[in-house]
């Protein structure tokens, strides 16, 4: 599943996030960090999602 959800944050790194943590506060950094740079957001969900 976690293959999955590195997929769906490459491609929507917020949308990744939400579906390891919901919404907490990973995921607004997440969306502020996508907001400020598309490549950011990423690193940010994959990490978030290999930690977990």
């Amino acid at each position: 599943m976690d293959i999955v959800r590195i997929i769906i944050a490459i491609l929507l790194p917020p949308l990744g996030v939400f579906l390891q943590v919901g919404l907490g506060k990973q995921f607004w950094i997440n969306i502020l960090l996508t907001l400020l740079g598309y490549i950011p957001g990423i690193v940010h969900a994959v990490w978030v999602i290999a930690r977990r």
